[in-house]
Parts: C-alpha cells; sequence; structure tokens
C-alpha cells in the first residue's frame, strides 16, 4: 500500500487544511485522474492518491512553505505560486505516509513540469488542468481537445503548457525556465512523432 490513510479519512483531513475550492479542486482532479489512469492503462488507485494530495500544501502560509526553500529549484523561487507542489511532495510523505516515489514525483512536478515526465507524472500534470469542478470550459476544451485528438498525452501537455505560457506573459508573471525547456522538448516530440 502507498499510504497510512484511506481515502475517505485523507478526504475528511483536506476538508479541514483547504479552502472550499481547493478542496473541490482536489476532488476534480483526483476524478480527472481516474479516468485518465482508466483511460491510458496507468494504476487507478496511485492515480486517485496522486490526485487527491496534489494541492495538499497549497493552503500553507507563505512562511510555512519558506521553511522548504531548500527543496526549490533556482526558478521555483520566483513565484510562490509553484512552492505548494515540491512542500506537497514532502508533506505527502512525511505526514501522510505516501511512500510510493511515482505519486510523490507526479506532485512535486505537477506546477512547473520535467523534461521525462512519465505517463503517471503527465496524467496527473493534466488532470490538474482539466478537471471539471473549478476548471473553467474554454480553458479545459482546448487541451481535452489536444488530448482527444490522437490519445496522446503529449499533445495534451504541451497545450497545456502554451496556454500556462501565454497567460504568464499576459500577467506579466516570472516563468521558470524549466517550464521552458519542457515545452520546447514537448514541442520537439510532438513535432517528430
Amino acid at each position: 500500500m502507498y499510504i497510512k490513510y484511506s481515502i475517505e479519512e485523507i478526504k475528511e483531513k483536506l476538508k479541514e487544511i483547504l479552502s472550499e475550492e481547493r478542496y473541490l479542486h482536489s476532488i476534480g482532479t483526483m476524478e480527472k485522474a481516474v479516468e485518465l489512469a482508466q483511460k491510458f492503462n496507468c494504476d487507478v488507485k496511485k492515480a486517485q492518491l496522486a490526485g487527491l494530495l496534489h494541492d495538499c500544501a497549497k493552503c500553507f502560509p507563505k512562511d510555512e512553505l519558506l521553511k522548504y526553500k531548500d527543496n526549490f529549484e533556482d526558478c521555483e523561487k520566483l513565484s510562490e505560486k509553484t512552492w505548494h507542489a515540491p512542500v506537497g511532495a514532502i508533506i505527502a510523505k512525511k505526514d501522510w505516509g505516501v511512500d510510493d516515489e511515482e505519486i510523490l514525483s507526479s506532485i512535486r512536478w505537477h506546477t512547473v513540469g520535467k523534461i521525462g515526465m512519465s505517463e503517471f507524472e503527465k496524467i496527473i500534470f493534466i488532470a490538474d488542468k482539466i478537471e471539471t469542478r473549478t476548471r473553467e470550459l474554454k480553458f479545459r476544451e482546448k487541451i481535452e481537445k489536444a488530448l482527444n485528438k490522437n490519445n496522446n498525452l503529449d499533445e495534451a501537455l504541451l497545450k497545456s503548457f502554451k496556454i500556462t505560457i501565454k497567460s504568464l506573459l499576459k500577467r506579466k508573471l516570472p516563468i521558470c525556465y524549466q517550464t521552458v525547456d519542457v515545452y520546447n522538448n514537448l514541442l520537439n516530440l510532438v513535432q517528430n512523432s
């Protein structure tokens, strides 16, 4: 087993530490992760757990997140919106008892991404972007269209990064160089497949 708590126990505990919207987002991500895991023949129970816990540190106060700053990539330090991902992986292991490295890695990289993501990591990343409980339809549809076009996770991931990068540019927010590297790598993979 990957964890010391049941899914129902985790849901109850998350209700206490997350905002209502973030809790609904976590439930939605869990549901979408299960759906995608079934579609792409990945471990459904692991996807359920990773989807549910991916934002477990999202509502931590800034000073609490900064206690873990030695675990941030340099580019993650540019935006506090990314801090919850590395902290979430640590908390999932330390406080929730998650011992599966793929689950922990999917939580760790669900914001900035990384080159060479596993199918499982891609599923959690995409599920976070296209869950139906809190994500806008016009945003979801673009990624889902790319996903359904050729049943290809890389195309959906590429579309997600395009949308994210455009949004960051429009809002004049910093872009992690690792995200740009992942985008370029995915663009090359998709164009040459």
